[in-house]
């Protein structure tokens, strides 16, 4: 029995060291944490527990039966975050660079069944160099069980990414499929094809970091979510955000405890610029609404014409959409779009209510955005919102002009609450644009056409440069006062918290504008 002892402690301590001290060194090198380090920063102190820790491999080719390593390239199990259950997969560089085999695969598919099964989030820690070539198509099979198993989970648990080193082929598509996805700068990188095959194929020179890495995906790509400085910083996000979501798709997240007061925020009384052609910026309209510094930016170099993330408000967590006036003046665009009704799809399937802060001129004019589908990605936001029966919460802060005024959460498309600051501008277009279309002939046979054309802007915009129109039917709930604007959504969202609502019954999955996550219709 002590024989079996000591060999068993023997293992584990082999298993414990990965590819060995050499290689470790090289990773700390490298300015980046081992697998177990990762692991252990990110759970709570004592919680891991590891599953699979004397896998080894199967393969005899190559050589390979010469080369085994205890947990092969992965460590996987479970633990708690701030004492919450979450299930974890780390992949292990030193160890065939972390190269995904057929049992390397078995391990995390084992812990995502688990996860799906208690109803708990995944996260993984990508830290790989692909596919294991020695093992041919069985380490692609294990990709697409991987894969198989990310749209099972979509919707219904939790799942966040961290690519803390080469995530590259086959493996970037997991990551893709999951709901968050983090990268660290300057260490970790995400592509289909390497440089060396775009030289190859495209005569094209890039570097790995101008290809795929974190910048390259936070600014032109979208494909990541969050950026961190370091491996530290990420393991810490990953923290602050699966704090403001759920466990699964059946349970609320956890409110934190909050002492209501007054709730008036003076500071939102002189925001909106005098000239309506005066940008400002909505985080600041978003810090004088929200819990203080709760604020949880998401996509936060994409597409920044528009803003999305999570906050508190009264302690509860809440998903924010809200057009950035600082940026393109906050019109919606492709990328905008796709951006929005992406966490849109996210906060319905995991109940997390929505607050849309509307200033919006209308969608982006030009050949670029109507041949790149502006129709239909503009299309997936109004599905989004229109599908979502969450709370949901508008208000207008100052233009809501066009198609854009129906897109962005208005009362027609199943909003619950809708607010209007006086400033608000509800309208087809602005007052110089309809001033010339509708009075074109007056404006025309005038002595002094541009005159005529400011005295008929000024009629439009007296008549329409306004909420009142839109409250008189009914569209606008109420026109409220800035200050008030918290304490107004406080009440309202508490009164919607049990909101049910009954929709025509259909299948599962509705593919005709499909943006992950999916909301699971039981």
């Amino acid at each position: 029995m002590s024989n079996i002892k000591k060999q068993l402690e023997e293992k584990i301590a082999q298993a414990h060291l990965g590819g060995g001290e050499a290689r470790i060194k090289k990773q700390h090198e490298k300015h980046k944490l081992t697998a177990r380090e990762r692991v252990n920063y990110l759970l709570d102190d004592g919680s891991f527990e590891e599953m699979g820790i004397l896998v080894t491999h199967r393969t005899t080719e190559f050589g390979m039966d010469k080369q085994k390593f205890y947990g092969d390239g992965v460590v996987t199990g479970y633990g708690t975050i701030q004492g919450r259950l979450v299930y974890v997969y780390a992949q292990d560089f030193t160890v065939f660079g972390g190269a995904l085999s057929e049992t390397h695969a078995e391990k995390i598919c084992k812990v995502m069944d688990h996860a799906l099964k208690v109803g708990a989030p995944i996260i993984g820690l990508n830290d790989s160099g692909g596919a294991r070539i020695q093992e041919g198509v069985r380490s692609l099979g294990g990709y697409a069980d991987i894969f198989y198993r990310n749209v099972q989970a979509s919707g219904v648990i939790p799942q966040i990414s961290a690519i803390m080193g080469p995530c590259a082929g086959g493996a970037v598509y997991s990551p893709a499929m999951t709901d968050f996805t983090l990268m660290v700068q300057d260490s970790s990188y995400m592509f289909v094809t390497g440089p060396n095959v775009v030289k190859t194929v495209t005569n094209e020179t890039v570097t790995s970091e101008e290809l795929g890495g974190a910048r390259t995906h936070a600014t032109k790509s979208g494909v990541t979510h969050v950026t961190a400085s370091n491996d530290v910083v990420c393991l810490e996000q990953i923290k602050q955000l699966l704090s403001y979501l759920p466990q699964n798709n059946k349970v609320k997240t956890e409110a934190i405890s909050y002492e209501l007061n007054d709730e008036v925020r003076e500071e939102l009384e002189g925001i909106i610029p005098d000239s309506a052609n005066k940008p400002y910026d909505m985080h600041t309209v978003i810090s004088g609404i929200i819990d203080k510094d709760s604020f949880f930016e998401i996509h936060k170099d994409y597409a920044d014409n528009i803003i999305v993330g999570f906050a508190r408000l009264g302690g509860k967590s809440i998903g924010i959409v809200a057009n950035q006036p600082m940026s393109l003046a906050g019109v919606l665009d492709v990328d905008s779009s796709k951006k929005a009704a992406r966490f849109t799809r996210f906060c319905d399937a995991f109940n997390i209510p929505l607050l849309v802060l509307v200033d919006v001129p209308g969608f982006l004019p030009g050949t670029d955005q109507e041949w790149n589908g502006i129709i239909l990605h503009g299309a997936k936001l109004l599905y989004a919102l229109s599908e979502a029966t969450v709370p949901r919460i508008t208000v207008i802060t100052r233009k809501a002009y066009g198609g854009a005024y129906d897109v962005m959460n208005s009362k027609h498309i199943g909003a619950d609450m809708n607010y209007a600051w006086p400033t608000a501008e509800i309208a087809v277009m602005g007052a110089k644009g309809a001033s010339e279309i509708i009075f074109r002939r007056e404006i025309k046979a005038a002595e002094d056409p541009e005159l005529k054309l400011s005295e008929k802007e000024a009629e439009y915009a007296e008549t329409f440069a306004n909420p009142f129109k839109a409250a008189q039917r009914g569209f606008i709930d109420e026109v409220i006062m800035p200050k008030d604007t918290r304490r107004k959504l406080l009440k309202s969202f508490a009164m919607l918290e049990n909101k049910t609502v009954l929709r025509p019954e259909r299948k599962p999955v509705s593919y005709t504008h499909l943006t992950l996550p999916t909301k699971r219709i039981v």
